[in-house]
């Protein structure tokens, strides 16, 4: 029997991943898997894996926000702006919770963010950590993007010029970078020393389960048409025609709707003046 949905994985660190989803993939028998936005090899949290026809919300969810909880430490940094890379600059600092309060209003809003070197990001179709290992590439060589920062409330100060956050943010936004840029800011050098990612659209790392939980049969698979809180529409016929791309008249109010054939879900459609297409295609 197909497996389609989405099963929410506790992530833990020193393991990809790529890998995880193989894992989950394998222990459940999944023809297909996926996930909704990775995480490096050293983060944490929250990696919602989609299975079989769930495989196609890639990109419905690529734009979702996330939320994370980090530890940066200031005076020193390293290679990858976290603990995986090498010592490069340091300075002698002495920071407190009142400095890090007053920069914080710094990094809300939209901003234009520089991505690590260390990251995978693509330069001539290459990824760019690959670059940075063999010295190719400096940090002007990436391009900036657009991210948008929410919020970000400092949690507590867990030792000398060491603190911890809670960052609620768009996708594609690098918390290295956040943190290399706040260490600018306070005029000194910045390393993340940990990242929790706890929610990633609406989908949160209490309601997540540990790959141990999984090995075990101790977890939950989300239905795919419980993802989304819209109203129902099941057809008997026509479905065919949005299948294959066309229209269909159908006498319901403009807006978007869950679509059934026959009390399968077939995907979400979108009606405008009586005529529906297919928005999110999940068949």
């Amino acid at each position: 029997m197909e497996i389609n949905g989405i099963i929410l994985l506790n992530k833990e660190k020193g393991i990809s991943s790529n890998k995880l989803v193989n894992k989950v993939k394998y222990l459940l028998g999944a023809n297909k898997a996926g996930h909704l936005g990775t995480l490096d090899v050293l983060a944490e949290g929250l990696l919602p894996i989609t299975l079989g026809k769930g495989t196609k919300l890639f990109n419905y969810y690529l734009n979702k926000r996330k939320q994370y909880i980090t530890t940066f430490k200031f005076g020193y940094t390293t290679d990858t702006l976290d603990l995986e890379g090498e010592k490069t600059y340091y300075n002698d600092i002495k920071l407190y919770k009142k400095d890090i309060i007053k920069v914080i209003p710094n990094f809300i809003g939209k901003m234009k963010q520089v991505p690590p070197i260390y990251s995978a990001k693509k330069i001539a179709g290459k990824k760019a950590y690959s670059l940075a290992r063999k010295s190719q590439i400096k940090e002007n060589d990436l391009t900036a993007k657009e991210i948008e920062i929410y919020n970000i409330s400092l949690l507590k100060c867990l030792g000398k010029n060491t603190f911890q956050f809670l960052v609620d943010c768009s996708s594609g936004t690098y918390i290295r970078s956040l943190c290399r840029d706040m260490a600018n800011k306070l005029n000194t050098f910045g390393v993340m020393l940990n990242i929790i990612r706890t929610k990633c659209g609406d989908f949160k790392i209490e309601n997540s389960y540990s790959l141990e939980e999984i090995s075990k049969g101790k977890f939950e698979i989300i239905n795919l048409d419980s993802l989304f809180s819209y109203d129902s529409i099941n057809l008997e016929e026509d479905s065919n025609k949005l299948l294959n791309g066309q229209t269909i008249k159908i006498n319901h109010c403009d807006g978007i709707y869950k679509c059934f054939h026959n009390d399968v879900f077939i995907g979400l459609i979108e009606i405008i003046n009586k005529t529906a297409k297919l928005k999110l295609r999940l068949i």
